[in-house]
Formats: structure tokens, sequence, C-alpha cells
């Protein structure tokens, strides 16, 4: 059985994950800065409609966190947040999107994120920053690492 502190941070983890989702699609040939924004929606529309699969393939396979995370620990925390939460709901904000030639970003992303779940209260809800590094391989942006904690907090 999990504790409340294994839950809150497969949680807080999860919410990481899926806001990290939401800069690794691919997409048009726009320039990198229009197609990055796009991608941005297109990775909220995947976390919202708690599209597993389609988030991991926004992660590079090479994907390393300062916290030891790979790919595959990424997928499986999106599967514990998404098979604990009922319904995800975000609001996010790019604050600064630097784009370096035509193949590596850099996204500082805020996130408010709400979801229902059977829980105590049946909700929750936090916000958290993202600082995300990703690369374009062929057409397609691929997240390579990321930082995050909750709004007011350090990064890790």
């Amino acid at each position: 059985m999990m504790t409340i502190q294994t839950l809150k941070l497969a949680r807080h983890t999860a919410t990481t994950l899926v806001c990290l989702g939401l800069l690794a699609c691919g997409g048009p040939a726009e320039g990198p800065e229009t197609a990055l924004r796009t991608w941005v929606q297109q990775g909220h529309e995947l976390a919202e409609a708690k599209d597993r699969p389609g988030l991991i393939d926004m992660i590079s396979p090479a994907y390393t966190d300062a916290r030891g995370n790979s790919r595959d620990d990424i997928g499986d925390l999106f599967r514990i947040y998404f098979l604990r939460t009922q319904s995800v709901a975000l609001i996010t904000n790019i604050e600064e999107l630097n784009v370096y030639g035509d193949s590596a970003g850099e996204v500082l992303l805020s996130v408010g994120m709400a979801g229902t779940h059977d829980g105590t209260f049946g909700f929750s809800a936090d916000a958290y920053r993202f600082e995300m590094e990703f690369e374009r391989d062929d057409d397609e942006w691929l997240l390579m690492s990321a930082r995050w904690g909750e709004i007011g907090e350090e990064l890790h």
C-alpha cells in the first residue's frame, strides 16, 4: 500500500510529466517559436484527455532529469496519476520561450492543475513552474530534460 508521502510525490511528478509532455509534440512547418506554442496547446489537450501514450511519444528516449527520472519513469508516473485521477484540468502560461537555431529550445512554463479523484476531498489543485529543454529531431520536437517545483519553490 502506498503512503501519503509516496502518493503526493507521484502526484507532483505526474503533474510535472504532464507539463513536460506539453512541449514535446511534433507539429507543422511553422517557425520554431510558433510551432512550440502550438505544441504546448496540443500537449495540454493530450494531458486533459489522459492520453498517456501520446504524452510519452513527446518525450525523447534519451530523456533524463535532475531527479534521476528516465522516459520510462515518467511513463510510470503518468500511469499512476491517471489511474488515481478521474479528470484533469490545466491552465498553462508560457512565461519564457527561447529557440536556439532551429533545433534546440527552452521553455519556462507555469501550470495550474486541478483534478478530481476518490481521495479525502475528491478534488486537488496545484500550481507548478517547469523549466524544460527540448530538441528537434527531424520535424519533431522532443523533451530532453526538465526541472520543476511548486510555484514559489526551487526547481529540481
